[in-house]
């Protein structure tokens, strides 16, 4: 049965369409057309699909979807500015080598904005701890952090 929703996406209000059976992640890449949030494994284990949603990093596959009803979501295309600089966790992941296949990247830097928008000079205990869900099987992290940790301050 479908149903109207309204929610905050990228900042912006809307107001969908939805089965009450469709997870976030449906609804984002395949309604919406917003492909940066990737479909891994499809069961919260990889990270792939993680979205911020009221301030917490999410797997947006296991979120049914009308549990961002009045919520705010961001996805990556929310992160750069309309004039298509990068956010500054995007232009650490590439001027460190972070980003290799891309393909846990947006999930990656959601993970980390949602971490650095809690604590501004995280440890590297909490770094590693905020992308502990998020898999990644190109570049072994260390580059990851580092550019997390360029991100919050150039350390």
């Amino acid at each position: 049965m479908r149903r109207e929703m309204e929610f905050t996406l990228n900042g912006e209000k809307v107001k969908v369409e939805v089965e009450s059976t469709w997870t976030l992640l449906y609804l984002l890449r395949e309604k919406l057309e917003l492909t940066g949030t990737k479909l891994g494994c499809g069961y919260g284990e990889c990270g792939a699909c993680t979205v911020i949603m009221d301030g917490q990093a999410v797997n947006a596959c296991l979120v049914p979807v009308l549990e961002a009803e009045g919520m705010s979501v961001t996805t990556i295309e929310g992160l750069a500015q309309s004039d298509g600089q990068l956010h500054p966790l995007q232009k650490a992941f590439v001027d460190h080598g972070a980003v290799q296949c891309g393909f846990c990247t947006p999930g990656m830097i959601m993970s980390a904005k949602a971490l650095l928008d809690e604590k501004k000079s995280p440890t590297d205990e909490e770094i590693k701890e905020s992308i502990a869900g998020n898999l990644c099987r190109c570049t072994g992290y260390v580059k990851i952090i580092e550019a997390i940790k360029v991100a919050a301050g150039g350390r």
